[in-house]
């Protein structure tokens, strides 16, 4: 914790420069995963009365439905495509020219979404939440990619680590603004709904007076000088620290000599197989860690406990409150404990805690006080996941690969976290409806054997420069050439 809190002054420019990184991508994506429950009734309505103005008809019950729908998940589809295009933007215009760019799609959006009543166009919510979607989808990767290429070794963990608190804060703030008496009103709902464009303006103007990244600018364009010049201005160090850094940079350059790589690259070369492996299976966690099965017992738990509905919203803000502090308790943890120990232990602790909550929910009513512990469990979990899968699952591609490797990486896991998400909602609710509370046990699945795989399989990262941590894995990727040995790992896996 000392060493994170070491040189706050020394640090200035890279601790704001941090903070306006978080407006982008990581933000809106917390934003726009809470800001449509609260007005999903306004819109509805839109929709219903916009048809009937179009068609003389009302809306059918299953259109209606379909078209809310399309609302919520044509998220996930803008976010893959900009996923995808994260690797393309970045390793051509720079990241910080790219997430210029990239805000300028989010504005876009915003003046559709606030519009859109007075057009009278459902439509232009669903083109709105497309454009939201690239945003975020590229926007996470470039934040991640931006800090992990600016940070000092000792403080990478804990930076790349803020965009975790800052998906954090988008849906705690996400739900604060659409509480009923704020902005979630029948006449305010297109503000709360184009409320992404306001970030987005802020981090286009602020990033005018910062540089581009300087491993960007060493190892892809060769601008020796120019990256001297900002890493100075960022760190404000003494000409030793610099040294030690543009040495690493220069290893990482001539070992590194070809173009950036390409997602089939990435999915296929063996020299990057457990880097993959170490990435994709926690990160996946996120989606199948059960979290989002939790936030949907909760009203239901509330419910059972007795809680008036119109209460619920804000115990469902001290829900977003907790993870916004436990995320950030993580950044204090994260260089002291390491990546290893929170993935690990942390998915171990959430799969001891939902086979403790099935049983709970099982026996809810065999004692007046059973729901009230099942409150206090449910806020339980969430601790555990912003202490550690949720914090430390955000620093793994810029942990684990090195930059000409990394714009690939970033948008294979982001392929990957935007499949999963929208697996998920089209089929949760149905293994809910199916299963009951005994849903969990597939999370609890999940969480044991990512817990295994992490404490068991990964090398640390922490405190490592990439070439170090590349050395590490280069044990294990040809760990044995012979064919039989390398179909043994997998099989193993």
């Amino acid at each position: 914790m000392n060493n994170n809190l070491q040189g706050l002054t020394q640090y200035w420019r890279l601790y704001m420069l941090t903070f306006i990184l978080g407006l982008g991508g990581t933000l809106q994506y917390g934003l726009q995963v809470s800001i449509m429950t609260s007005p999903a009734q306004h819109i509805q309505e839109f929709v219903n009365q916009t048809w009937l103005d179009r068609y003389e008809v009302p809306v059918g019950e299953s259109t209606n439905t379909l078209i809310w729908s399309l609302m919520v998940s044509i998220l996930s589809v803008g976010g893959l495509i900009g996923t995808i295009h994260s690797r393309v933007l970045p390793v051509k215009y720079g990241r910080k020219t790219s997430m210029q760019i990239n805000n300028v799609v989010a504005i876009l959006a915003a003046v559709l979404m606030i519009l859109c009543q007075m057009f009278k166009s459902f439509e232009m919510i669903l083109i709105a939440r497309i454009m939201y979607g690239y945003n975020i989808g590229m926007g996470i990767n470039l934040h991640l990619m931006y800090l992990s290429e600016i940070s000092p070794k000792r403080l990478r963990g804990f930076l790349t680590l803020t965009s975790s608190i800052f998906l954090s804060l988008g849906k705690l703030l996400g739900q604060i603004l659409g509480i009923s008496d704020v902005m979630g009103t029948a006449d305010l709902w297109p503000y709360l709904l184009g409320f992404s464009g306001l970030p987005a303006m802020l981090q286009f103007v602020l990033l005018l007076w910062f540089p581009e990244t300087p491993r960007y600018l060493f190892i892809d364009r060769g601008d020796e000088e120019g990256c001297k010049k900002v890493l100075g201005w960022l760190w404000q160090e003494e000409d030793a620290g610099l040294k030690l850094e543009l040495e690493d940079m220069r290893k990482e350059r001539e070992s590194q000599s070809e173009k950036a790589k390409t997602v089939l690259d990435t999915l296929t070369s063996r020299s990057v197989r457990w880097q993959l492996l170490a990435m994709l299976i926690p990160s996946s966690g996120l989606q199948f860690c059960g979290i989002n099965a939790i936030y949907f017992y909760a009203f239901h738990i509330f419910h059972e406990s007795g809680v008036p509905a119109e209460k619920m919203q804000y115990l469902s803000l001290g829900i977003g409150a907790t993870e916004v502090i436990t995320v950030s308790l993580c950044g204090f943890t994260i260089e002291r404990m390491g990546r290893k120990k929170l993935l690990g232990y942390g998915y171990l602790l959430m799969a001891i805690l939902m086979c403790i909550l099935i049983v709970m929910l099982t026996i809810k009513d065999m004692a007046p006080w059973l729901p009230y512990f099942n409150i206090g469990l449910l806020f339980t979990v969430i601790c555990v996941y912003g202490l550690g899968p949720s914090g430390a699952s955000m620093c793994l591609p810029a942990d684990l690969f090195l930059q000409v490797w990394r714009p690939a990486a970033f948008a294979v896991g982001g392929i990957v976290n935007w499949v999963s998400l929208f697996g998920i909602g089209m089929v949760f609710p149905y293994v809910v409806e199916g299963m009951g509370q005994y849903c969990f046990l597939i999370f609890v699945t999940y969480c044991t054997f990512t817990s295994f795989f992490v404490l068991y399989f990964i090398p640390e990262t922490k405190g490592k420069t990439s070439m170090e941590i590349d050395e590490d894995f280069k044990k294990l990727n040809f760990k044995n050439t012979s064919q039989k040995s390398d179909d043994f790992l997998v099989t193993k896996l």
